[in-house]
C-alpha cells in the first residue's frame, strides 16, 4: 500500500524549513518509538545538511524496550546524531533531552544571539505536546489526529533556546508498503487517505506474530484467535 498524502501546507512547510535552516543550530527530530524506521522522514537529512540532530524516540513507554535500545545504538553510530527515548510523562527524560540539546550545540555566537533549535517530525508524533512540556505552558495546539499544526512558529524557552516549531510533514510518496500500514496504524495519516480495514488486518497479523504472549496477557485469554479479523473483532 503506497501512500500519496502531501497536502499544500506540507509543501509550504518544506520550503520554509529550507529557508530558515541556515539559522538553526540543532535539529530535534521526533520519531515514533513503535515505528522508528517508518516514522523517519527521508526529507529531513536533505533539509538539515550537517546540522547536528537529536533523534527523539517518543512514546517509548509503548514500544519494545529491547528494540528501542537497538535503534538508539544505531542512531548514535551516525555522525552528528544522538538518540534519546522518552515518554512525555517522565520529567527526568525531558530534562535529559534538554541537557543533550545543550551538550550538542555548537559554539558559534550563541552567547550573543542565543541557541536556535528546530523540532521536526511526521504528523501526530507528539511534537506539540513536547513543545508545551518544554515551554511549561500551552503554546502549541494538540490533537489526536494528524496535521493539527499547519504553520511554523517560534517559542522562547526559559533556558534561552529559541525553538522553531514546524508542521508535521510526510514525504510526497510513501512507497514502502510496511511503512504505509504502520503510519496508518499509529495515526500519522488521515483516514481519508488510507483503507483502515487493510491497516487493521495488517496490524493484527503483525501483533499476533510478534507479541502473542503480550496479547494474551493484555486481553486475559489463554488462546489467541486463529485469524487476524477474529482478533480485530475481539479487540
Amino acid at each position: 500500500m503506497s501512500i500519496n498524502w502531501f497536502p499544500g501546507h506540507m509543501h509550504k512547510a518544506r520550503k520554509e524549513i529550507a529557508e530558515v535552516m541556515p539559522q538553526v543550530d540543532i535539529i530535534i527530530e521526533m520519531l515514533d518509538a513503535r515505528i522508528p524506521f517508518s516514522s523517519e522522514n527521508p526529507l529531513v537529512p536533505q533539509l538539515r545538511g550537517n546540522t547536528p540532530c537529536i533523534k527523539v524516540l517518543n512514546k517509548a513507554d509503548l514500544a519494545d524496550p529491547a528494540l528501542t535500545q537497538r535503534w538508539v545504538e544505531h542512531f548514535d553510530s551516525q555522525a552528528g546524531i544522538k538518540a534519546i527515548p522518552i515518554s512525555q510523562q517522565n520529567p527526568e527524560q525531558i530534562r535529559a533531552l534538554l541537557q543533550l540539546c545543550n551538550d550538542m550545540l555548537p559554539e558559534r555566537n550563541l552567547d550573543i544571539r542565543g541557541a536556535r533549535a528546530m523540532i521536526m517530525g511526521i504528523p501526530n508524533v507528539g511534537k506539540s505536546t513536547l513543545i508545551n512540556t518544554l515551554a511549561g505552558r500551552i503554546v502549541a495546539k494538540t490533537g489526536n489526529e494528524p496535521a493539527v499544526t499547519k504553520a511554523q512558529q517560534r517559542i522562547k524557552l526559559d533556558d534561552g533556546i529559541m525553538l522553531y516549531d514546524t508542521p508535521g510533514m510526510l514525504w510526497p510518496k510513501v512507497e514502502n508498503e510496511n511503512s504505509g500500514y504502520r503510519l496508518g496504524a499509529t495515526g500519522a495519516i488521515r483516514d481519508t487517505a488510507i483503507d483502515y480495514e487493510e491497516v487493521a488486518s495488517y496490524t493484527a497479523e503483525y501483533l499476533l506474530h510478534a507479541y502473542p504472549e503480550l496479547l494474551k496477557s493484555r486481553y486475559k485469554i489463554d488462546e489467541l484467535p486463529e485469524s487476524d479479523w477474529e482478533f480485530v473483532e475481539m479487540a
